[in-house]
């Protein structure tokens, strides 16, 4: 099969998100919109244990690959002001629904998260919970979120594991214990459910960070917890394989005051 490049990865992506928020949109919107602590990722990590985000109260957050936009609303009830970006009109739609649902209000864009029709340095925070940082090439996204951050604004990410990425089986279902991919092949693959997935190495994901001026501070792999049950339509990873191997990563940077900071 040729190429598709970067246009129909897109137009691929926007597909798969329209027929999966067919299949779950609003009733999967609701129930995450209603949950009243902020988790991370298939297995509900709690951001009180992880402490990734800190005091969101009074930032202007921009959340990149937003979806129905949950995240963001959790955000919001906390204070902050957050705009919600997407390119699948039908997700952008359960998320405007919910919005009335809830009593919720924040701008809603929908815009490539590689060219986002907002201002320069204008927020605080940029985030993406399993959105561009997995659906979206970060060559092209890390750039536009270190652009959209003031100095001192902070880049917080969600997104597969670069171990969960190499035991992916090709053809689908849940992660292996065995590799099935070398890790040269694994930066962008096409996903059996249609999209394309990035799964860049550390030392990738370490050089696309420096590049567009950002300085990490943090890394966060993710397991399950024993008991932990299954998620109702991702199958990534089991919960048992979960528990031996980091099935997901947070990733915590900043646009440093002094743009020389990051090359330290």
């Amino acid at each position: 099969m040729a190429d598709p490049g970067p246009a129909g990865d897109v137009a691929a992506t926007r597909d798969l998100w329209s027929r999966v928020n067919a299949d779950y949109g609003d009733e999967y919107a609701r129930r995450a919109w209603g949950a009243s602590e902020i988790t991370w990722g298939i297995f509900n990590m709690p951001e009180d244990q992880l402490g990734v985000l800190g005091d969101v109260a009074g930032l202007r957050v921009i959340e990149l690959g937003c979806g129905t936009a949950y995240f963001s609303a959790w955000l919001a009830r906390r204070g902050a002001r957050p705009v919600g970006v997407d390119i699948t009109p039908a997700q952008l739609a359960s998320a405007r629904r919910c919005q009335q649902h809830f009593g919720i209000s924040f701008p809603l864009v929908g815009a490539d998260a590689g060219a986002v029709p907002l201002a320069s340095a204008s927020f605080d925070l940029a985030i993406s919970e399993c959105g561009v940082s997995l659906w979206c090439d970060p060559a092209s996204w890390v750039p536009e979120a270190a652009r959209l951050l003031r100095p001192g604004g902070r880049l917080v990410f969600h997104t597969l594991s670069t171990l969960v990425g190499l035991c992916l089986p090709a053809d689908g279902g849940p992660a292996r214990p065995e590799l099935q991919r070398p890790q040269r092949d694994a930066y962008r693959v096409r996903s059996p459910l249609g999209g394309t997935e990035f799964h860049p190495s550390h030392s990738e994901w370490i050089s696309i960070l420096r590049r567009a001026g950002l300085a990490i501070d943090s890394l966060h792999e993710l397991y399950a917890a024993p008991g932990t049950p299954a998620h109702p339509y991702y199958r990534w990873a089991s919960a048992e394989w979960a528990q031996d191997w980091p099935v997901e990563e947070i990733w915590a940077a900043h646009r440093p005051n002094s743009p020389a900071a990051c090359r330290r």
